[in-house]
């Protein structure tokens, strides 16, 4: 039971992620490696503010978080939309996304280093027993928060103008504008929102295991797979596909090794776009809604 347990707390934070990405995937079409930096910087960001700043930690949170929102505000408004303005093609986008990963990986080392740094506030004894299995308070407030997370942002794409203009933007920007959206602020407010929810993850994670200048990959290749299991282009499929993947690799903990673990993950990947590219609850066809 506590691999199960274990299961769902990895595939919550790999729900977080893969919804924050497909945020900002779905309108945009290019895979975005640099959101694994801006995963990280919330984290480092909520570090410093509450060790090196003494802030309080609330403080220190909502500091992060808006640092991670205007880290991806930033990266669409002066170099995402320039090179799209400029006829870069996805290929494009994508090696300058990988490249601007690199950079900020590396800064945040030679700023940090690479020892993992403990933001833990709530002691590890303060756990509860579910079923044999403890939990931790945190590990509950990562699980608590995907719930919510997820649940407000479908409703948000579902039943807001908001959102019905981002899914309008993602299934074809051209009619899109035609119809009067503004094309470009919708995209500029997926990469602010999408980046402030992986901000929300990479402070969850830094809580329960600290943080290291490389985290934000290991989420974000977590993140991706999941998406694309349950389904790119919906929100609920994702959270089950973060779920699915998290309980197989725990279980695949179980009885193989955890050295085993990323191996899981990428093997299932494997399988999924052989047999079922769309996810388990995607659709053939294109879609637009998020």
């Amino acid at each position: 039971m506590q691999f199960v347990v274990n299961g769902i707390i990895t595939g919550s934070i790999y729900a977080l992620v893969g919804i924050s990405f497909a945020l900002i995937y779905v309108p945009t079409k290019f895979f975005h490696f640099t959101h694994g930096a801006i995963f990280a910087s919330g984290a480092y960001v909520c570090y410093a503010c509450h060790v090196f700043l003494k802030l309080p930690l609330w403080t220190a949170i909502l500091l992060a978080l808006g640092a991670s929102a205007l880290g991806g505000f930033g990266l669409e408004l002066y170099v995402f939309r320039a090179l799209r303005r400029r006829g870069a093609t996805h290929l494009v986008l994508l090696l300058a996304s990988l490249g601007f990963y690199i950079a900020l990986q590396n800064t945040t080392s030679l700023i940090f280093g690479d020892e993992t740094r403990s933001l833990r506030s709530l002691e590890a004894a303060q756990n509860i027993v579910v079923w044999g299995a403890h939990i931790t308070q945190i590990q509950l407030g990562i699980i608590l928060a995907a719930i919510a997370l997820s649940s407000s942002i479908w409703v948000t794409m579902k039943f807001t103008r908001f959102g019905k203009a981002l899914r309008a933007v993602a299934g074809d920007p051209k009619l899109a504008e035609v119809c009067g959206i503004n094309v470009d602020q919708m995209i500029l407010l997926a990469f602010a929102i999408g980046s402030a929810v992986a901000g929300v993850s990479a402070i969850l994670v830094a809580l329960e295991i600290g943080v290291t200048p490389t985290m934000g990959l290991t989420a974000l290749m977590g993140g991706i797979v999941a998406m694309i299991i349950g389904g790119v282009t919906s929100i609920p499929a994702t959270l089950l596909g973060g779920l699915l993947l998290g309980l197989a690799q725990h279980l695949g903990v179980w009885k193989i090794g955890s050295q085993w673990q990323d191996a899981i993950a990428f093997l299932i990947l494997a399988v999924f776009l052989l047999v079922r590219p769309q996810g388990f609850f995607g659709k053939p066809h294109k879609m637009a809604a998020i």
